[in-house]
């Protein structure tokens, strides 16, 4: 079967390109913004991309095309199938029917840290022999692709609350009824299509709703816009993981017969009373939850702690998470998908701690609500344990960053060309600075554009 996928070079609709191409279908796709990693993936295998919506895309005619989200009435492509009758339908929905109706789904949802937590649980499954299959919104070092089929009934799926397509308004985790749920956080993100809170909340509610009674949900115990999504009600066993000594997955800090190990080591306690050491091998607090979070959801599978433990070890990381791209006289420069403040904050107090130079802060604010203002404040606050800040304000955004800058003072600007960011970059830094690179764009191609600079 001939596939098109409007929107291919998403995280998302990525992963589904790869999961038909391993399926044996003939796949192709068009995307208006095609950038590494996923355009990267796609070429790899093979998978024919169109840079435009065109309605060139469709000779030939594919048997159905697959709609990404970020296609709306009135783009070419869409009015083009829907006047010719072509068959098609959502990501999500073909994920649902084509893969996941039969095998034993593992979702990871929250507002942060659902891409990590996905790629943790997917390797421990894999070191303990599973084989699992994957959908994840990044690519996992340890696995080089975002999506595969895998052998075994485990499927891991990243699951995001964003809308489903144009013509359902649904949060695609509604289609993918997980077996075991894992919900990290939720904030208010995503101002485009939810007017508040309470409106995600609710979402969260209806992806419960989903969880078969046998199941198993694993929820943050210190978010309270959860505990206000869990009193809607629950029909599943649940089980909690926290900071916290009260929650059914606890930390607390590391024995204290080994002072020096770094801040980033805690004691997992078990449901069972266990009590297991790990030393994190990522930056930040905040992956601490996530590597709880991921072996809580790996031992509903039936994968020990020890195992799961064991295998946290030899995790890579994922590529655009903290990921460093260069090093040069002394500086290391990180590639970081972060963008909502909560996020940014977190990536930015683990550098701190694993530094002692500058660390310089270059941030694209590229998602609708950060461009709407929603989360000002709470960026600045954010933004203040960088040494220094640039921020991308692009010729066509009709946003300004100003006020951004101005409050966070001299330490911050506000460039409206890639090319003078770079500049910047390369006139600024200084010998053990640490420069970050946050967005979850391509960012004008800023970082091959930086590499080039650097290499010559």
């Amino acid at each position: 079967m001939h596939i098109h996928i409007l929107g291919i070079c998403g995280t998302f609709m990525g992963g589904i390109a790869l999961l038909a191409k391993e399926q044996g279908h003939h796949v192709t796709g068009a995307d208006l913004n095609v950038y590494p990693p996923m355009s990267t993936q796609l070429s790899e295998q093979g998978i024919t991309l169109h840079q435009s919506y065109s309605v060139e895309q469709f000779d030939p005619m594919p048997d159905i095309v697959i709609i990404g989200n970020a296609l709306s009435r009135g783009n070419e492509a869409v009015e083009y199938i829907l006047n010719r009758n072509i068959p098609y339908l959502s990501g999500p929905q073909w994920l649902r029917e084509q893969v996941l109706s039969s095998r034993w789904v593992l979702a990871v949802a929250g507002t942060h840290g659902k891409t990590t937590t996905s790629s943790l649980l997917a390797w421990i499954l894999e070191s303990a022999g599973l084989s699992p299959g994957f959908l994840i919104g990044g690519v996992p070092s340890n696995f080089g692709v975002s999506a595969r089929m895998g052998t075994s009934p485990f499927f891991v799926v990243e699951a995001d609350e964003y809308d489903t397509a144009f013509f359902d308004k649904r949060s695609k985790f509604v289609h993918y009824q997980p077996r075991t749920l894992v919900l990290n956080n939720l904030e208010y993100d995503h101002a485009d299509i939810f007017p508040d809170l309470a409106a995600i909340e609710r979402q969260f509610h209806h992806l419960i709703r989903t969880v078969p009674g046998e199941g198993k949900i694993l929820v943050n115990a210190s978010e309270m816009s959860l505990k206000t999504v869990m009193d809607m009600g629950c029909w599943t066993e649940t089980e909690f993981f926290s900071q916290r000594h009260k929650a059914t997955w606890a930390q607390s800090d590391w024995l204290c017969d080994e002072p020096n190990r770094p801040g980033d080591s805690m004691v997992l306690h078990t449901p069972s009373g266990e009590k297991w050491p790990i030393k994190s091998p990522l930056f930040g607090k905040h992956n601490l939850l996530n590597m709880t979070a991921a072996v809580a959801a790996a031992r509903h599978a039936g994968v020990p702690c020890s195992e799961a433990i064991t295998a946290l070890s030899t995790f890579k990381g994922v590529k655009r998470r903290l990921e460093v791209f260069a090093q040069q006289d002394g500086v290391t420069f990180y590639d970081d998908f972060a963008h909502h403040p909560t996020a940014v904050a977190s990536t930015l107090e683990g550098l701190k701690q694993q530094t002692s130079g500058r660390v310089v802060a270059v941030i694209e604010l590229r998602s609708n609500t950060m461009q709407m203002g929603i989360h000002d404040d709470e960026l600045v606050s954010a933004l203040k344990p960088a040494d220094n800040v640039v921020l991308y304000q692009p010729p066509t955004s009709s946003t300004s960053f100003d006020s951004i800058t101005d409050r966070l003072g001299p330490s911050a600007i506000t460039y409206n060309s890639v090319e003078l960011i770079v500049s910047h970059i390369i006139q600024e830094v200084r010998t053990g600075d640490v420069v970050v690179i946050m967005s979850n764009g391509g960012f004008g191609g800023l970082r091959g554009l930086l590499s080039q600079r650097l290499s010559g």
